[in-house]
């Protein structure tokens, strides 16, 4: 099964517009991600109508920033990028009058919904800041500057 990989590639490009001096083209973008820019268009619109980023049409225009990384948690990109429900497993309801299946799904709903709290709490706690900070640090481990590496 394919893995949904919005979050991971929009925080890869939000740290990078983060460290990036002017507007980034969606060509630009896609060129990083190795995608297409219509796809990249696609999924920054859901960033901008949140309010994460501003984008500008024509020559010189491109995609910033539009709030402070501090104010903006994992779970904030996750929500803005249509991101999938955190888990994909589901129980069966062919035969909802079956006391087995009836007590599989409500171990199944109760561990799912436990797992599901605690993903989404630490997602929440953690911030596009954060993010940067261990970015740099990296970077700095690593005697480059901070666009020092590729990716």
């Amino acid at each position: 099964m394919r893995q949904d990989s919005r979050l991971s590639r929009m925080l890869h490009v939000l740290l990078h517009m983060a460290r990036h001096d002017g507007p980034m083209t969606s060509e630009t973008i896609a060129q990083m991600l190795g995608t297409n820019p219509v796809v990249v268009r696609r999924t920054m619109a859901g960033l901008r109508e949140a309010g994460y980023v501003h984008s500008v049409k024509g020559h010189g225009g491109g995609w910033t920033l539009a709030s402070d990384l501090s104010d903006v948690s994992l779970l904030d990109i996750h929500r803005a990028v249509g991101g999938p429900r955190i888990f994909a497993i589901g129980n069966e309801s062919d035969n909802p009058e079956c006391a087995v299946e009836q007590s599989v799904n409500r171990a199944l709903d109760d561990a799912l919904r436990e797992a599901e709290s605690l993903l989404t709490a630490r997602l929440a706690a953690v911030t596009l800041a954060e993010l940067a900070e261990d970015f740099d640090a990296l970077c700095r481990s690593r005697g480059a500057g901070v666009m020092g590496t590729k990716g």
